[in-house]
């Protein structure tokens, strides 16, 4: 692959005349069998939405279970001039993999291949591989997987691979791009090429490029032996921003907790209510606090050390007495989504990251704003590397949508204002690609524009999404 960073995207052209979906498909079909290309309308919709995002119905569907399968399709869609939008379990929260246009919809959850060497701490994996699934291989060997988004036992790492996902063990651990040694990619000519961290990083492009680069086909991701010990708390706090205070004073006494999580009233409630654990429905926010290691001394030491600065800023402390204690509060912070998506009909998911000594100041700004747009917010996140997740919940009959779009780009606002960014984990998409232009200078922008247009001189990887200004693709 040719990669021109000096060459400017291709300038703007008329929308190409596609072949009828059903033609399309019989002849890829052709070429893939019947299995591996979805014909029906009913089952196309099924591949117009994610987690957050409706689109519009792909033109065709394609089931891979191979590179082989993926780069014949590429192929194809070259042929045929229609862009190819890369899916996973449709978990995303950003519209990343929401066609927005006539468009090939490649789902990968077909590829699930997966092998563990124990010896070189290495998993490879393909794209449609359940997160979960890695640490549950590696577990006989003594080796995990740590990165965990809340949704690991549905997504799939080819999604976290494509976001750069993080979740509660990010503060210690790292994301998903920390654990990436190579990469085997399909680009938009249908070439495959395998990629490694070497003095060019280009492995660190496309983690996190939101399917806009290439097809990630395979991947080697790097083990860790599983920690001996473990502990867990949960602070209580009457405030919100005490909450937020107290985590700076923790790792400012030197603690680094393997997991430290954040909930306000809102989410507490709303998982009370979902899965009745006995939750503290008073409290105005809760830290879910887990410290880890081989050496039980330093891990008790490091519980002590969060402990005590949650109780200089106002909490009450609660030290799971077991394993069966502490499952329950970790699965009360995984389970917040779904309890969130029954208190009002929509929601929109904000993924905001700020420097954790601005936190109290916008924890409690987005409260407030909140309140002055007369919206139900509610916020959550792993506020130990001060990545948040705001939520503005809805009913479209009720609030109209453009003073929920008012309100995300408000929160927005306070994320930059503070020195942060608009997306921590889930992705720039359709969701957030309008406030790039506030986010990003244009010189930066032009910089990521270029770099689109050497990986896929012709827009076809998922246009539309990341950057403000889409180009349409020609043939």
């Amino acid at each position: 692959m040719t990669l021109n960073l000096g060459k400017k995207p291709l300038p703007s052209s008329p929308r190409p005349t596609y072949p009828q979906p059903a033609r399309t498909a019989q002849e890829l079909q052709a070429r893939l069998g019947r299995e591996k290309v979805l014909l029906e309308l009913a089952q196309r919709r099924n591949y117009s939405y994610d987690g957050i995002a409706m689109g519009v119905t792909p033109a065709v569907v394609v089931l891979p279970t191979s590179t082989a399968d993926v780069v014949e399709a590429v192929r194809f869609a070259n042929q045929v001039g229609l862009p190819i939008v890369a899916r996973g379990a449709a978990s995303g929260l950003s519209g990343g993999a929401v066609p927005i246009q006539e468009s090939i919809v490649m789902s990968f959850t077909r590829m699930t291949g997966l092998h563990i060497d124990p010896q070189a701490r290495i998993a490879t994996v393909q794209p449609g591989v359940v997160t979960l699934q890695i640490s549950e291989l590696a577990k006989p060997y003594g080796l995990w997987y740590p990165p965990d988004p809340a949704s690991f036992r549905t997504s799939t790492i080819g999604g976290n691979l494509a976001e750069n996902a993080g979740g509660p063990m990010c503060f210690k651990k790292g994301v998903t791009g920390d654990y990436v040694l190579e990469l085997e990619f399909v680009d938009f000519a249908g070439q495959v090429h395998r990629l490694r961290r070497e003095a060019y990083d280009l492995v660190g492009l496309l983690v996190g490029s939101e399917g806009t680069l290439g097809l990630i086909t395979e991947a080697k991701l790097r083990l860790e032996p599983i920690p001996r010990y473990t502990r867990t708390l949960m602070a209580i706090f009457n405030e919100v921003g005490r909450a937020a205070e107290a985590v700076s004073e923790a790792i400012a006494a030197g603690a680094v907790p393997s997991k430290l999580e954040f909930m306000d009233n809102g989410c507490i409630n709303a998982v009370e209510d979902y899965l009745k654990l006995g939750l503290p429905r008073e409290a105005a926010a809760i830290l879910l606090v887990d410290t880890d290691g081989d050496d039980p001394l330093i891990v008790e030491e490091e519980l002590a050390w969060v402990a005590e600065a949650c109780q200089k800023h106002g909490a009450t402390v609660r030290l799971a007495r077991d394993s069966g204690e502490s499952e329950a509060l970790w699965k009360a912070r995984r389970s917040i989504s779904p309890a969130i998506g029954a208190i009002k009909p929509k929601r929109m998911n904000e993924d905001i990251a700020v420097p954790r000594s601005s936190l109290p100041e916008v924890v409690r700004s987005i409260e407030a704003l909140g309140q002055a747009y007369g919206l139900r917010v509610v916020q959550f996140g792993h506020i130990g590397d001060g990545n948040l997740h705001p939520n503005v919940l809805y009913d479209p009959k009720a609030d109209p949508e453009e003073k929920v779009w008012e309100l995300l780009h408000e929160i927005a606002r306070v994320a930059l204002r503070h020195g942060g960014v608009l997306s921590g984990e889930h992705g720039i998409g359709i969701m957030k690609r309008d406030f790039m232009s506030e986010a990003v200078d244009p010189e930066t922008l032009e910089a990521l524009r270029k770099v689109k247009a050497a990986f896929d001189p012709q827009n076809r990887l998922n246009p539309g999404k990341v950057l403000p200004e889409a180009h349409s693709f020609t043939h």
